[in-house]
């Protein structure tokens, strides 16, 4: 089992900048590609961008393209998503995710652990 908790979510403006933090514990973090998910209200969870164990593979969402960036630090166990220029349309729960293998940018279903969630709400 990976437990994962997310943090670093909360209320900015149009323009502004976050950066989202998930630290994962229980098994090794070792040979785990991460992922991260939104879910806004009323609609499926989306994907938005992954990394690979070794963080030398990313996938992006187009929508996220140019103004989020995910690493991670396995020292650490943790992976980040600093979002920047954010949008009221990035406004979601977001989900952070592992799945033993390669990394995919593809669905929740293809993803094994999950954390909590944490709200990012961005004002216009």
């Amino acid at each position: 089992q990976v437990q994962l908790v997310e943090s670093g979510g909360g209320l900015v403006q149009a323009g502004g900048s976050l950066r989202l933090s998930c630290a994962a514990s229980g098994r090794t973090f070792s040979g785990y590609g991460m992922g991260w998910f939104r879910q806004a209200p009323g609609k499926e969870r989306k994907f938005v961008v992954a990394i690979s164990w070794r963080g030398g593979i990313t996938y992006y969402a187009d929508s996220v393209k140019g103004r989020f960036t995910i690493s991670r630090d396995n020292a650490k166990n943790t992976v980040y998503l600093q979002m920047n220029s954010l949008k009221p349309e990035d406004t979601a729960v977001y989900y952070c995710a592992a799945r033993l293998g390669p990394v995919v940018p593809g669905t929740p279903d293809e993803y094994d652990y999950w954390g909590q969630g944490t709200q990012v709400t961005v004002s216009s």
